[in-house]
């Protein structure tokens, strides 16, 4: 979340980068430093009530001793008074500070002064393109229809065990599925990334830390008698790895990698889009995340796209980056970039992959803080994360785009996972 002192800086400037994203913050704004006010004058209360308590206990007994009884016991009257009165004061300062908490927690990051001005998918901005875009015949077919004619995919026995949007990947199809997982997991792993595999549930505190509780609780699977959240990415069990700690400087950055699960209830998606594996909700994921230095972020930010970049050419799939305007970002994000693949037979670009920097707004809700050596000083850290990748899109593209009358020709740099270099 934001830093009070951030929308006490400048409230102007906060309420005009939060425009970018489409959020109209005057009123939130306006009420938390009404509330700031009343908490710093509450604060200040506290403060003058517990130096004359402390004052009138040390007098009591000086006062006694003087034999002037009366002076004590009206002493003592004012001191239970100043308790009763203080008890509701901490009260009521508690209140203050909860319910500020609850409005930051509804205010969105602020994207900085590289995000594009828009607020739909057509004001994204292209910064890069690559790939060679493949020439298929007329009789090419959709990933849907190349899944069943060759038995590695069956949605419809997904349907009968679980719903719709839950897949089961069978025979070549399976083995593909592990194989760009542990594809990417070894990319991640030669970029110097430390693997973990976390939990694929997280508990309430860990949806907060990382921003999806409690702006996309709608979105999450919620295990209501545990309170519990199936993940909807990596990032937020491996980004809560660092909740609540202060981080040696020496030790930063922090580079992790890991494999998931990722449930997302897609409420609200329907229509062509979402046939076949466009849109899932049950997929698999190789996420990277990163803590550094805030003058580093943005170097670090670089290097993750030009990973995931260098994931897609090894594959072989052409591929462009959108850098995303305001409207388009996430709730959390300070600058987004979607990496997009071609899909031939769909005649249409899949997002694989977004890499995102959140600068200190998840750091701030989490408390991931380092100590600088310099100034001996506690200060936030930003975060990073990005899919590398994705697979559904990934295996739509992969199917559709390398697709030939003897069957599906499997990428060179998957074949020593598969075991197979064509699908037939």
């Amino acid at each position: 979340m934001l830093t009070l002192q951030t929308i006490k800086a400048d409230p102007e400037f906060v309420i005009s980068r939060l425009a970018v994203k489409g959020f109209d913050g005057r009123a939130v704004i306006a009420e938390i430093l009404e509330i700031d006010s009343e908490r710093r004058r509450l604060q200040q209360k506290c403060d003058s009530d517990a130096s004359e308590l402390k004052k009138l206990a040390a007098s009591i007994g000086a006062l006694m001793k003087q034999g002037k009884k009366e002076e004590a016991e009206q002493a003592k009257q004012r001191v239970a008074d100043l308790k009763g009165a203080s008890k509701g004061l901490q009260e009521r300062l508690e209140e203050c500070q909860t319910k500020m908490r609850e409005l930051l927690l509804t205010v969105p990051n602020l994207p900085c002064a590289d995000v594009p001005e828009g607020l739909t998918a057509a004001d994204n901005v292209v910064t890069a393109t690559g790939g060679k875009m493949p020439e298929l015949g007329p009789d090419a077919l959709p990933h849907w229809e190349l899944a069943k004619k060759y038995g590695i995919i069956d949605f419809e026995l997904g349907v009968k065990v679980t719903g719709a949007g839950f897949p089961f990947y069978v025979g070549k199809g399976a083995r593909l599925q592990r194989a760009l997982i542990q594809f990417f997991l070894d990319e991640a792993w030669a970029a110097g990334y430390t693997e973990v595999e976390p939990p694929f549930v997280v508990n309430e505190a860990s949806g907060y830390g990382t921003g999806q509780l409690p702006d996309k609780e709608g979105q999450m699977y919620h295990v209501t008698l545990d309170n519990l959240y199936l993940i909807p990415t990596a990032e937020v069990p491996v980004t809560n790895i660092y909740r609540d700690v202060i981080i040696p400087a020496a030790d930063l950055p922090k580079k992790n990698c890991a494999y998931s699960p990722c449930w997302r209830r897609e409420a609200g998606s329907y229509g062509k889009d979402v046939r076949g594996l466009n849109r899932l909700h049950q997929f698999d994921k190789v996420e990277i995340v990163r803590i550094e230095r805030p003058e580093d972020s943005y170097a670090a930010l670089e290097e993750m796209k030009a990973h995931v970049q260098g994931l897609l050419e090894k594959l072989g799939l052409p591929w462009h980056i959108l850098r995303l305007c305001g409207g388009d970002m996430s709730f959390t994000s300070a600058i987004t970039y979607d990496f997009e693949v071609w899909s031939a037979a769909q005649e249409r670009w899949l997002e694989v992959s977004s890499v995102s920097n959140f600068e200190s707004y998840q750091a701030n809700r989490l408390q991931c803080r380092y100590r600088d050596p310099a100034d001996k000083k506690i200060h936030l850290c930003h975060t990073l994360n990005g899919s590398a990748l994705a697979l559904p899109r990934i295996v739509a593209a992969l199917l559709e785009n390398f697709q030939t009358p003897e069957g599906i020709v499997v990428p060179e740099c998957l074949r020593k996972y598969t075991g197979f270099d064509i699908i037939n």
